[in-house]
């Protein structure tokens, strides 16, 4: 494979979050052969080809610079093979790439993904919380107002939620997340992959009890458990959907509305719609 060329274009490539082995063999080698390497940080990603034993030709690629950089990049596709990464993990994950993705499509150029290592997919899979519906939140915002206006959005949404904290505001967040959403299960996961990794199980007030005074270093994944089973809906609540469906649909439709929407027998809010247009 050493006589491998890339074809011109875009390569998406993940890379590892903590263990170099997991790196894999396909990744290696795009970055071996690609002509140039965006990159969020050369000393991070320099390391990586001290790994792979090579000498890769970067450019920086992150948020200061993004804009001015991205166009100079999307001419060099046309002609080049150009790899996207990040520090760690699946770039456009919590970082500008979508863009370059975005506008290498409109230019015409192609564009590959080399799937790999990604923080908040491994953070799941340890949580042992559900994993059939998942939303990813990134970083919540720094200011404790912006923040519990984020987490108000998303109180309701009955998912799992995955986001990314740094460790000195990682009890703060825990806390605005329990007062937000209710002391709902959660787990902290850190070094992900590496020699000392872990995953922390408990609701969101008693881990912020236990980081509160012990911070610890670095980036790490919060993953809630989703709300638990809404209260049956009561025949008030039913009888005023009821009401509103009746001034818009004939009883039978009304009831058919209601049931599905509240999860009520069908033929007890059909009686009810009679009795109450009656």
């Amino acid at each position: 494979m050493d006589d491998l060329v890339l074809a011109p274009g875009l390569y998406i490539v993940a890379t590892p979050i903590g263990n170099l082995g997991d790196l894999s063999p396909r990744a290696a080698q795009i970055l071996t052969k690609a002509d140039l390497v965006a990159v969020e940080d050369s000393r991070v990603t320099a390391g990586l080809f001290r790994h792979l034993g090579v000498k890769g030709k970067m450019a920086p690629y992150h948020d200061h610079n993004a804009d001015a950089v991205r166009p100079g990049l999307i001419a060099r596709m046309a002609s080049e093979a150009v790899a996207l990464v990040s520090d760690a993990g699946t770039p456009l994950i919590s970082d500008p790439g979508f863009k370059l993705v975005r506008d290498a499509r409109a230019a015409g150029h192609a564009v590959t993904t080399i799937p790999g290592p990604c923080a908040a997919i491994a953070a799941l899979t340890l949580a042992g919380l559900p994993t059939d519906r998942f939303l990813f939140l990134g970083f919540l915002p720094a200011k404790q107002q912006a923040r519990a206006e984020a987490i108000a959005e998303i109180a309701t949404v009955r998912a799992t939620l995955v986001l990314y904290e740094s460790g000195p505001r990682l009890s703060a967040c825990l806390s605005a997340l329990a007062e937000g959403l209710g002391d709902r299960e959660a787990a902290v996961a850190r070094e992900i992959t590496k020699r000392f990794e872990e995953c922390v199980t408990d609701t969101l007030t008693g881990l912020a009890a236990r980081y509160a005074d012990a911070p610890p270093k670095g980036e790490m994944v919060v993953v809630v458990a989703p709300p638990g089973e809404a209260p049956p809906a009561s025949e008030e609540d039913a009888d005023a959907a009821l009401a509103e469906a009746l001034t818009r649909l004939p009883p039978a439709k009304a009831a058919g509305e209601v049931a599905k929407k509240l999860g009520l027998d069908r033929k007890a809010l059909y009686a009810r719609a009679m009795a109450l247009k009656a």
